[in-house]
């Protein structure tokens, strides 16, 4: 999941550097959400695998 954010994250930079405000804007809001997922998931990871 992280590497999915991370691909977007460079797809925006690289939108972004060429002109492609709206493609680096769409790829920039995926790559935020991709994080705050993979976040939560290591979160409840890491406490669930603390409690066993």
């Amino acid at each position: 999941m992280l590497s999915w954010a991370v691909t977007f994250f460079i797809i925006a930079i690289i939108a972004a550097v060429l002109g492609f405000g709206g493609i680096a804007g769409s790829a920039s809001s995926i790559a935020q959400i991709l994080f705050v997922v993979f976040l939560i998931v290591a979160v409840f990871s890491f406490i669930r695998g603390r409690s066993t």
